[in-house]
């Protein structure tokens, strides 16, 4: 075990500079693609997947090394579900981090092709992970693209993309966000357990974390959708949800955040479960959801927009 950074800032530190390293060269003559794809991976952002993935391993002495690597990898990965999720054909956004949108900046072929290259990078950076043995290797890619594919985020989004236009009960709805957001928390635990050899009982406990986290995540983001910050502020588009079924659309904000502190409560027992009380991924959670104002908070403004808006 190689000793990390003492600070979630020195993390998120190692983290950036280390996907600057790892996002794919290009060829001698295509330096636009090379901009794009940085545009892609290195815009700022929370780097939360492989933020988990490091204090997993943190907690339970895995190897530093190879659980930067895997969560930069985690990151690539979710840089190119961003990219094809704004896409015209998906969510068409404008915004993404502050920023243009890739395929607005830099054109909807270069688009997909930066989303290829990274997901090539992601599993070529684990199978050549430092640190661990080539089964943990394995284990790895098997868990990565598992959480990508058809069992995964992409099964996931097509619920979204396709069930979303009509009316859905709140438990599929419930079931596509854990494939569409869960899978990827899962992952991050996931790879940090492998690469710490994390027992049976361990894994089971950080998969049941990894869930409620993702639940509680992707009703944060809806949250934001009708209730947060303008476009400027939060760094991408606002609204895009307003056609879609969601939760916050049938059960109401205030009822959102209620639903959000449950999930997150659940998520620290089964933290707790795994790697003890008061862990630093557990104080990483409750940074995330500033629990006593944020989620409430915003459904509060989204409860008095509502009135305002009937008053018109």
């Amino acid at each position: 075990m190689t000793a990390g950074p003492q600070t979630t800032r020195d993390l998120l530190t190692e983290v950036d500079r280390r996907l600057a390293t790892l996002t794919p060269c290009v060829i001698e003559g295509h330096s636009p693609l090379d901009l794009a794809l940085r545009d892609g991976v290195l815009t700022p952002g929370k780097r939360l997947r492989p933020l988990v993935t490091l204090l997993v391993a943190q907690a339970l002495g895995g190897s530093h090394e190879a659980a930067l690597d895997a969560g930069c990898a985690l990151e690539m990965v979710h840089a190119a579900s961003l990219i094809l999720d704004d896409l015209p054909c998906m969510d068409d956004a404008e915004l993404r981090r502050g920023q243009p949108t890739l395929h607005r900046a830099h054109g909807e072929d270069v688009a997909v092709l930066c989303a290829v290259a990274l997901l090539s990078e992601a599993y070529g950076t684990l199978a050549r992970l430092p640190g661990v043995d080539g089964g943990q290797r394995g284990e790895c890619v098997v868990a990565l693209a598992e959480a990508v594919g058809t069992r995964g985020l992409v099964a996931g989004q097509y619920q979204d993309l396709r069930g979303g236009r009509g009316p859905r009960p709140v438990g599929e709805i419930d079931a596509a966000n854990g494939l569409k957001t869960g899978s990827l928390f899962t992952a991050a635990v996931e790879l940090g357990a492998v690469v710490s050899r994390a027992d049976a009982d361990c894994r089971a406990s950080l998969t049941s974390f990894a869930r409620e986290l993702g639940l509680a995540f992707q009703l944060l983001d809806d949250l934001l959708d009708v209730a947060g910050p303008s476009a400027v502020v939060l760094g991408k588009d606002i609204g895009k949800d307003a056609a879609k079924s969601t939760i916050v659309s049938i059960i109401g904000p205030e009822q959102v955040g209620r639903r959000i502190d449950r999930h997150v409560d659940e998520a620290r027992a089964h933290l707790a479960a795994a790697l003890g009380p008061d862990s630093r991924l557990e104080a990483l959670l409750m940074d995330v959801f500033d629990r006593s104002l944020g989620p409430r908070r915003m459904a509060e403004a989204a409860k008095q927009r509502e009135l305002e808006l009937g008053a018109l």
